[in-house]
Order: C-alpha cells, then sequence, then structure tokens
C-alpha cells in the first residue's frame, strides 16, 4: 500500500497510518498505483502546497478530506515533489483549498507518496538528466567565472543580465554561458505576441507572481555574437538558445537575431545555434530561418484552437500562423521540436494527443520535448474550455509517441551540429 504523505505544523514531513496516497488528473482524483510511481529521484524537492488540505483514501475507497494529525495536534498540508530535469509528472497531488486563495505560485508540483519509508513520485523518467544534474550548477566556482567574463566585457548588457539570472535565478542555460559548456541561453527580446497563463517573466495581473523578470532591453547584434562565439568554439558540441525564460519572444527581434547569426557564422562554425519561440510570426520565422538558424523549439499547450488560444492567448497570430511556421522550418531543414507543455488530464486526453499526433504528422517534426506545466490546476481549468473524450493516461502517451517513426522523445534540447 503507498500511504498519503503530508505536512504537520511542526515542519515535519509524516505518512498516514491508514489512508492512501492519491494524485490528482485533471479536476479527477485517483488512488495513486504503482504503474504510476517511481522512486523519489535524486535532485527533487519537497514543497507544501499554500493552503492544501491533503486528500486521502480509504481502504472502502472513499476520498476523505485529512484536517488533523493523527499525532499531533494541529493543522496538516498536502505535499507536492518538484521534479528534477528529465522526469515528466504523471499525476498532480490531490487537496483542496479555499476558493478564496490566491493562485498557488508557478511550480509544477507532483503527487508523492510512501511505501515502507520510501518517498515515491507520481513521474516518468524521460531523458538523461545528466548534464542538468543539479551537482553541476551553483558550484563554489561560479561566482569568479560570472566575475571573470563580466570584466572581459565590461559593456555586454545580455552578460549582465545572465549573471543576474545565473546568481539570483540559479538559472542553469544562464549559467553554462559562465562555465562555457552545453546549452547556453541568450535573451534578445524585451517584447512578446502572446500572454500566456503560465508566463514565468510577466503576469500582468499578478494572479501568480513570476518568478523572474523579463530583460528591458533589445540587445546589439555585437552584444549577441561576443556571448555566443566563445561559446560554441570552446565545445562543438555547444548550443546557444535564444527564447529564454527571462525575455518574451524572440522572433520579434528578427533583424537583431539575423544580423547576429551572420555574424556567428562568419567567425565559427561550430555548434548548435537554437531558438525557443511560441512561431506566432510566420514572416520573421521564416527569416530567421533563411539567415542560417540550426534548431527551433516551438512551446505549445494544445494543438486544439480553442485550447491554445485560452492559454496563449496570442495578440496577433493563431495556430494555423504557427503550424505554417513548423512547416517552413523543416522544409528548409532546421531541426524542429515541440516544446509540449504536459498537464496532467489535458494533455492526456483522447482528443488533445489525436490533435497533438496530427501536428507531428502533418509538419514532419522532429521532436516533442515534454515540459511540466508549472501552473495552479484550478487557475488553468477555470480558463480552459472544457475538455471531453478518455483520459489515457500520461504514461501510456509517452509511450504512443515513442512509438511515432522518426520522432524523438524526451526533455532537452539536442545538438544538431
Amino acid at each position: 500500500m503507498y500511504r498519503l504523505v503530508f505536512a504537520g505544523n511542526d515542519g515535519r514531513l509524516y505518512d498516514h497510518h491508514s489512508l492512501r496516497a492519491t494524485g490528482r488528473t485533471g479536476d479527477r482524483f485517483v488512488e495513486l498505483a504503482g504503474d504510476d510511481l517511481e522512486k523519489l529521484p535524486a535532485g527533487a524537492s519537497l514543497v507544501l502546497v499554500p493552503g492544501g488540505k491533503p486528500v486521502g483514501i480509504t481502504s472502502s475507497g472513499r476520498f476523505t478530506l485529512l484536517k488533523n494529525n493523527p499525532w499531533q495536534k494541529g493543522p496538516v498540508w498536502a505535499v507536492g515533489a518538484l521534479l528534477p530535469q528529465g522526469f515528466t509528472r504523471v499525476l498532480l497531488p490531490a487537496y483542496s483549498r479555499d476558493k478564496s486563495d490566491k493562485p498557488l505560485p508557478l511550480f509544477g508540483y507532483t503527487a508523492v507518496a510512501c511505501r515502507d519509508g520510501e518517498l515515491y513520485a507520481a513521474a516518468r523518467s524521460t531523458d538523461d538528466p545528466r548534464r542538468w544534474d543539479p551537482a553541476f550548477y551553483d558550484t563554489g566556482e561560479l561566482p569568479a567565472l560570472v566575475k571573470e567574463k563580466l570584466e572581459r566585457y565590461p559593456v555586454n548588457r545580455i552578460l549582465r543580465q545572465l549573471a543576474h539570472c545565473s546568481l539570483d535565478y540559479h538559472c542553469y542555460t544562464a549559467q553554462n554561458i559562465f562555465y562555457g559548456r552545453w546549452e547556453g541561453g541568450i535573451p534578445v527580446s524585451p517584447s512578446c505576441n502572446s500572454d500566456c497563463l503560465g508566463c514565468i517573466s510577466l503576469q500582468i495581473s499578478e494572479c501568480c507572481p513570476s518568478p523572474q523578470t523579463r530583460i528591458n532591453f533589445t540587445p546589439t547584434p555585437e552584444e549577441v555574437a561576443e556571448a555566443a562565439i566563445p561559446h560554441l568554439q570552446r565545445d562543438g558540441g555547444s548550443i546557444i538558445s535564444f527564447g529564454q525564460g527571462c525575455e518574451g519572444e524572440p522572433s520579434l527581434a528578427a533583424r537583431t537575431l539575423v544580423q547576429s547569426i551572420e555574424k556567428i557564422r562568419e567567425v565559427t562554425g561550430l555548434g548548435t545555434i537554437n531558438m525557443n519561440s511560441n512561431a506566432g510570426h510566420k514572416e520573421n520565422i521564416a527569416t530567421i530561418c533563411r539567415a542560417g538558424l540550426d534548431a527551433i523549439r516551438v512551446s505549445m499547450i494544445s494543438a486544439r484552437e480553442d485550447t491554445y488560444n485560452a492559454y496563449h492567448r496570442p495578440s496577433d497570430f493563431g495556430l494555423s500562423d504557427v503550424r505554417q511556421s513548423i512547416k517552413y522550418a523543416t522544409a528548409r531543414g532546421v531541426c524542429t521540436s515541440l516544446n509540449l507543455l504536459v498537464f496532467p488530464g489535458l494533455t492526456d486526453r483522447e482528443e488533445e494527443f489525436a490533435a497533438i499526433l496530427n501536428l507531428v504528422r502533418d509538419t514532419g517534426i522532429n521532436m516533442i520535448q515534454l515540459r511540466n506545466l508549472n501552473i495552479d490546476p484550478e487557475h488553468l481549468l477555470r480558463c480552459l474550455p472544457a475538455g471531453s473524450g478518455n483520459i489515457i493516461g500520461i504514461p501510456e502517451m509517452i509511450e504512443s509517441l515513442r512509438e511515432v517513426p522518426s520522432l524523438a522523445v524526451g526533455n532537452f534540447s539536442r545538438p544538431v551540429r
């Protein structure tokens, strides 16, 4: 039996003596079973769900709200896990919150359970996380590396921004620029042409405060090249990525990107130039692809128009424009990935999954990168149209994707040069 895990007001973690562990898919509670769970991955963090009261299930199958700690007086709190890179969430935690509470912070809460004294998470290992192991980041040498690079390039605003992202936000792609390895992020655009519900850099209403702020300048091509060229030259398998969490939509800075790519490729042919994008501005996407973009990763919650529009809230484009951008990129030989925002009970609905498969087959997408959607479930579901159809489950969805010929499935961008 997998036992319900909860926290007491003494800060300790407990497993219930009789209530079984539960999770949530969409708006439904389910009992956690062995097929749903893996041992809690190294690097995962256990966190309280603010205001959440845990829900367990009795041996007779009745869902029960746990209000008090059986071992001590005082309130109890629901617990979730924040997964490390390379793991995809299967189920959300099951809890109840007061309707008047503000939406949860933008985290990817995952259901947890306990059996025989060991903790488990409702997750699947879906990629090799070695390069994203927390042990490789926030090392003791990082501040000195940041200082050294800023001294070498004292007027480069991108590097100053990345220093802030590295040391204050602990962003791994920002830190990689200073470590000189793997995938390094380079923000280029302060503006965006969509208003995504789960945007991590700008929440106008602050209903669920963003964990980081957006850049407030447009860098010059010289600044971009200055940050990118040493990174690409140091390791032939390195990647630079435009379109980071601390910026808007990079394709809106198409002129800057085209000139930046030209400057980079005048000096080095090494490494992969990637862009993370919503792909809505199809003319700019085409221009950037022609300039020599190697790879593009397109973020999307759904390939169904009503769901897509409700979440992404585009200002001047539609899903048909995104589809055309993807087709153009694949036709140009640009390695094209779908950054699929995964939410249990939505992404794995039959009609949603069928639409994703149709998009893959119609456009020739090379890879699907699974991305746990960080958002309050109640807030999300209130904003989306009501779903229909059966839920096939995240594990089955992943296995079905892996059966699609010539489609890679994972979590991370790959070098293509």
